[in-house]
């Protein structure tokens, strides 16, 4: 009863047509009240992906008829990041292969700012308007290049105090319009976070007639996924590709026929390096958090054109079996197969994994046969591995699934940086220079 309820719930969330009802609804409301269409952005100052955002918020506001309403927002609460120093180490990190991939301003090195200059940021941009887009790049140039006496000229106009509450103002909208993150976009209903949703939220914005005669093309072209166009040069060693997958992870399911794919193409040795979800590791997932992951991945399927959204979450006993079934699967050579099998059943196809029919269904797609499932489940061997490949993507500084590996180089964190993981398969597969 449980997974035929759990199953109707996540079609009818994810469906195409409560989407689209959504928006009708929306876009009638607005007209009945002959408001400008609003957009509000959420700008979290010590945030590296708000400050790329920030870069392109005069160009975005100048291509569409809206209103677009900036608030400088707290960062989020511990248990929508429940591992703040990893995440704030990954994004600086990241924000430089993104700033570099799309020409925009990153210090290199890049470095957590002071609190009192972040202090001086805020108080800068709390009072800024209208002119928070321009605002908004100067004071975040001034913030992370060290630029205190900029920042200290920015901020004298505002006191502390006027500040934070104008920040839990914002930090009161932003929840009670359903999410929790700085770099974030909202639009009647739906949530975009930082440059990398940025794309769909001006497919939307055009589709409903809203830009502006003026504009040639969005601000930001659909990121460039995995190309497949350069070929490993005769000879070269052959890399490994390490990949950090959680069963209970949709942006999992989402990448693994790509990963796949790369290790072909490259001819990498896909290692596959199983862990428990963060919610079995103790660590929370509010509800917020979950309902954005939840819309967030059903637009990546569809741009990826994989089906998704009649779920039965398999969190708890289905994930454990599914790994016990995947650690014996592994040195037969299919686990690959068994792995993207029971991805597609449990995110996609509503298949529960708890159950004996639904994993033996999962299991003989990758040609396991119902003996090997039984002796699989009695197998507890795959607990300490698990723990191990946890234990060793904390030490790359990263926590969560999917994370990827070529090497022994740096991990990557996230579906939506594949482009990387190939850049760097490229490399590992180019003859050595003299």
């Amino acid at each position: 009863m449980r997974a035929a309820l759990s199953r109707t719930l996540s079609a009818v969330m994810t469906s195409a047509t409560l989407r689209d009802l959504s928006r009708r609804l929306h876009a009638a409301r607005r007209r009945l009240r002959g408001r400008l269409p609003e957009v509000h952005y959420f700008h979290q100052t010590d945030d590296p992906y708000s400050h790329l955002a920030a870069q392109m918020l005069q160009d975005f506001r100048a291509r569409y008829a809206i209103e677009l309403q900036c608030h400088v927002a707290p960062p989020p609460d511990d248990g929508a990041a429940p591992e703040r120093d990893r995440l704030t180490a990954w994004s600086l990190r990241d924000a430089g292969d993104l700033a570099g991939r799309l020409g925009l301003d990153w210090p290199t090195p890049a470095a957590k700012p002071p609190s009192h200059h972040i202090a001086l940021a805020n108080a800068a941009l709390v009072r800024s308007g209208p002119d928070f887009p321009l605002r908004a790049v100067e004071v975040g140039r001034a913030l992370w290049h060290g630029d205190a006496e900029s920042l200290a000229r920015y901020g004298a106009a505002t006191t502390q105090i006027e500040a934070r509450q104008a920040m839990e103002k914002a930090a009161k909208l932003r929840q009670e319009l359903g999410h929790y993150l700085g770099a974030t976009f909202y639009f009647e209903g739906e949530w975009y976070w930082g440059l990398d949703r940025l794309h769909y939220l001006e497919k939307r914005l055009r589709n409903a007639g809203l830009a502006r005669g003026t504009a040639e093309g969005p601000v930001l072209a659909p990121p460039a996924d995995v190309t497949l166009e350069s070929a490993p040069a005769p000879g070269t060693r052959r890399p490994e590709l390490h990949f950090f997958f959680s069963f209970r992870s949709p942006y999992t399911y989402i990448s693994v026929p790509r990963v796949r794919a790369l290790a072909r193409h490259y001819d990498a040795d896909l290692k596959l390096r199983f862990i428990l979800p963060m919610v079995m590791r103790g660590l929370p997932v509010p509800r917020a958090k979950s309902l954005y992951i939840l819309r967030d991945t059903k637009r990546e399927a569809d741009r990826v054109g994989l089906p998704f959204g009649r779920i039965v979450d398999p969190r708890g006993k289905a994930t454990e079996r599914a790994i016990a079934v995947l650690h014996r699967a592994i040195p037969l050579g299919k686990g690959e197969e068994f792995a993207e099998s029971f991805l597609r059943g449990v995110w996609s196809e509503g298949i529960d994994g708890a159950s004996d029919a639904g994993l033996a269904k999962m299991a003989a797609r990758a040609g396991l046969d119902d003996e090997f499932v039984r002796a699989a489940l009695t197998d507890e061997s795959w607990r300490p591995i698990a723990e191990a490949n946890r234990a060793e993507m904390f030490q790359m500084g990263l926590w969560g699934a999917p994370t990827l590996r070529v090497n022994d180089g740096a991990g990557h964190w996230g579906q939506d940086r594949l482009w990387v993981i190939e850049r760097e398969l490229i490399a590992a597969t180019r003859p050595a220079q003299a």
